[in-house]
């Protein structure tokens, strides 16, 4: 008790931080309280459950999956022609979040509806990359990209923030649980295990470049102003902490210095000591009202077997 009076303070600051970075979209009508008993498309029972509820990792896992998806030139030509991102990159990642959160925690109903708004979306993107090649948002090998990305971020952020040990057998339940959005999205040849994750990066490094579109891209990451209090070093924080969890090669070919590795390295370590202040100041969250929707406990979220 002590010790939760002396953080309060900090608990209330960061409960305003995330709530102003990412307000609750009502006109996406989803449903996280009701109808009771309703377990979504996962369900308490599953590992996405628990790593979709750490805060700390799901936005530096993010971040680290958006410096990866500027890798790959397909992927890239398609936000760079038809995404708003060079002026609205924040209402990019709150809808990439609004996805995520819903698919994850949202009555079975109102997150199939989402998937298919979704694919309605992905139907009118298309165009000609640079090099001349025809790409489509509902191309299913670069869906299958998109995800396997956005997995690997999510459950390397847990592995590195959450604190907490998870199970060996948990990292190819995440991975084979999660695919089945991807698969509904219309992607194929969905990695379902670590192993296949990572047989799929070390196949797909050849079609991967570092281009000047991907430098801007990475650019105005780096100067993303999120509408919250110290946004600067908000910001530096979890891309530095989302920089770490890049695999070695991505590293190598994004270029990074010396000096932004030490940097990352200390983003790293300083949100490592303050996730657990997110999790307890997020306690009446999507995740927990999920949780209450079948008439679970929260903290059931941070319990492995």
């Amino acid at each position: 008790m002590p010790l939760r009076t002396l953080t309060a303070p900090a608990r209330a600051q960061i409960r305003r931080w995330v709530i102003s970075a990412f307000p609750r979209d009502p006109s996406l009508g989803l449903t996280y309280d009701e109808p009771l008993g309703d377990p979504g498309l996962f369900g308490p029972e599953s590992v996405t459950w628990k790593i979709h509820a750490d805060f700390p990792g799901m936005l530096s896992g993010g971040l680290c999956a958006l410096m990866l998806q500027t890798l790959h030139p397909l992927a890239l030509a398609g936000v760079w022609d038809h995404s708003n991102f060079r002026t609205d990159l924040v209402g990019r990642l709150r809808r990439t979040t609004a996805f995520v959160a819903g698919t994850t925690y949202a009555a079975r109903a109102p997150a199939e509806a989402l998937i298919a708004k979704v694919r309605k979306i992905h139907g009118q993107v298309r165009g000609t990359a640079t090099d001349g090649r025809v790409y489509s948002a509902d191309d299913p090998a670069l869906l299958t990209w998109v995800h396997v990305t956005e997995a690997y971020g999510f459950l390397e952020g847990y592995r590195r923030y959450s604190h907490a040990q998870l199970p060996l057998q948990a990292v190819d339940q995440y991975y084979d649980e999660t695919r089945r959005v991807a698969e509904a999205l219309g992607a194929c040849n969905v990695p379902a295990s670590q192993s296949e994750v990572l047989d799929f990066f070390r196949d797909k490094q050849a079609e991967l470049e570092f281009s000047e579109r991907s430098r801007i891209v990475l650019d105005i990451l780096t100067r993303i102003r999120l509408p919250v209090p110290a946004a600067g070093v908000t910001r530096n924080l979890f891309l530095g902490a989302g920089a770490v969890l890049l695999p070695d090669w991505a590293r190598i070919l994004l270029r990074e210095s010396a000096i932004q590795r030490a940097q990352a390295r200390i983003a790293a370590t300083t949100l490592w000591s303050i996730a657990p202040l997110f999790r307890a100041a997020l306690d009446d969250g999507i995740a927990a009202r999920a949780c209450r929707r079948l008439g679970l406990a929260p903290d059931f979220l941070y319990r492995w077997p």
